[in-house]
C-alpha cells in the first residue's frame, strides 16, 4: 500500500527522517521502532570531525526554529570505523547526508561512504546556509552545482540524492542542472535563511547572526519548490520542510514527491514518524488507495 520507489530503492514506506534532526537513528531507538521507517538519513558527515558553531546555535521562532549548528559531527573516518557498525543491520534504508566545503572533500567522504556495503545512498548536501565555506555556496549556483554533483559521481556508483537549497531565485534552475551532472534523486528543501534579534538584550539570538529556518513556517514554500522540481525533472523528487502530520506528507504527495522527510517535528514528539506512517495507511484505507503511488503527483 505504501511502498514507493527512489531510483532503485524500494522504501516500504515513502517516510523518512531529515539529516541532523534524528542523529544517527540509534538516539531514537528507546521511542519507535526504527525498521517501521522508510529511511534515515544520518546527520551530515563531512572528511574531518566538526565542532560546529558556537552557542547559541537555535532559537525558536514563531511557527519553527532557527539553527546554526554548523555540520558538528564525528567526521566520516570514525564514521564509517564506529558509528557504522551499530546501525547497518537496521531493516530500513541507511543514507548518509554528505556535506564539505570544497569540491574535494565532498568526493573524499563519498569515496569512502561508497564502500559501506549496507548503505544504498547519500543525499549531497549543496545546500546548507550555516558553514563558512562550501554549503550553501555550491547549491546557489546551477555551474557550481553541476560541477560537484558531476565530480561526486565519477566516483560514487550508488543512489546519489542532491539536497537542494530554497534560497534562491528559481530552484527549478538549480534541479535540472543536478540532474543533467547525474544526479538521481533531489531532496528540498533545506532550511530557508533566517534572523531573530533579542530586544531586551539587543543582539542577535544565534552566535552566526543568522541560520537556518525550518519548522511549520516554511511548509507552504516547501510544497510549492516541490511541485516546481517535480514537474520539471524525470528523476524522483523527496519532500521535506515543516511535516508534522500525516497531513502535511500527503502535501508533498500530491504535489509530485515520491517520499518525504520528516526533521523538526522530531524534537517535538520523538514518535512523530510512526504516527505519520500510520496516518497515512489509514488515509489510504479510508479513500480506498490501494497503492500510494496513485496520489503521487496528482495536483
Amino acid at each position: 500500500m505504501l511502498e514507493t520507489k527512489i531510483h532503485n530503492l524500494t522504501l516500504k514506506n515513502p517516510v523518512m527522517t531529515a539529516s541532523g534532526t534524528f542523529g544517527y537513528g540509534e538516539e531514537f531507538a528507546d521511542f519507535i521502532d526504527l525498521n517501521r521507517l522508510g529511511g534515515i538519513i544520518v546527520k551530515g558527515t563531512t572528511g574531518e570531525r566538526r565542532q560546529g558553531n558556537p552557542y547559541p546555535r537555535m532559537a525558536e521562532t514563531p511557527s519553527g526554529m532557527l539553527n546554526a549548528v554548523g555540520l558538528q559531527n564525528v567526521g566520516v573516518e570514525t564514521f564509517c570505523k564506529e558509528v557504522y557498525h551499530r546501525i547497518k543491520d537496521l531493516d530500513t534504508h541507511i543514507i548518509v547526508n554528505v556535506s564539505g566545503s570544497s569540491i574535494e572533500e565532498y568526493c573524499k567522504t563519498a569515496a569512502m561512504v561508497d564502500e559501506l556495503d549496507k548503505i544504498p545512498a547519500i543525499e549531497l548536501n549543496i545546500s546548507c546556509p550555516n558553514v563558512k565555506k562550501g554549503g550553501m555556496g555550491f547549491g546557489v549556483n546551477p555551474e557550481m552545482a553541476a560541477q560537484v554533483v558531476s565530480e561526486v559521481r565519477k566516483i560514487y556508483h550508488k543512489t546519489l540524492i542532491v539536497k537542494l537549497t530554497p534560497n534562491v531565485t528559481n530552484i527549478v534552475e538549480i534541479a535540472k542542472a543536478v540532474e543533467g551532472a547525474g544526479a538521481d534523486s533531489v531532496s528540498l528543501i533545506n532550511t530557508l535563511l533566517g534572523m531573530a534579534i533579542d530586544v531586551e538584550k539587543q543582539r542577535p539570538y544565534l552566535s552566526t547572526i543568522t541560520g537556518g529556518l525550518s519548522g511549520p513556517a516554511v511548509k507552504p514554500v516547501a510544497v510549492r519548490m516541490v511541485w516546481q522540481v517535480a514537474h520539471a525533472v524525470s528523476i524522483p523528487v523527496i519532500g521535506l520542510g515543516g511535516i508534522a502530520s500525516a497531513a502535511d506528507a500527503l502535501e508533498f504527495l500530491m504535489a509530485g514527491a515520491k517520499a518525504v522527510q520528516v526533521g523538526t517535528a522530531n524534537f517535538i514528539d520523538p514518535a512523530v514518524t510512526i504516527k505519520i506512517i500510520d496516518g497515512l495507511e489509514d488515509y489510504c484505507k479510508r479513500h480506498r488507495i490501494n497503492d500510494i503511488n496513485d496520489i503521487i503527483g496528482i495536483i
